[in-house]
Formats: structure tokens, sequence, C-alpha cells
């Protein structure tokens, strides 16, 4: 599967356990970076409803 480079997210620090992401074939793919052989592949439009989702609060449980 061709894609892009794959990028670091900002929030990971100068360890070796990152998030990164990229695209390929119209796809949003993410991965661990010690677990590379792991990816998981979604849509952009999926991605953006979860990552909204996160920032609104929805999966925040509250005892």
């Amino acid at each position: 599967m061709s894609g892009s480079n794959w990028q670091k997210s900002s929030f990971s620090g100068s360890g070796g356990d990152c998030v990164e992401v990229r695209t390929a074939n119209g796809t949003v793919e993410l991965r661990e970076s010690d677990e590379g052989h792991t990816i998981l592949r979604t849509t952009p439009a999926a991605l953006a409803s979860l990552l909204h989702g996160i920032k609104a609060g929805e999966f925040d449980h509250h005892a």
C-alpha cells in the first residue's frame, strides 16, 4: 500500500512509545511506533467524528 510518510504525534514524548499517523489511498492509518506491524485503518470522516466525540467528552465516564 503506498502512502505518505508516518508522522509522530506532537503529544508523544522523546521516548519510543509514539502514536504515528499517515494517509494512504484515501484512508487514514494509525500505529504505535513500537508495534509498527499493527496498523489501524479508517476513513478521514470516521476519525474526525471520533476526535470530535473525544473533545466533546462523549466518552468520559464519571463514577
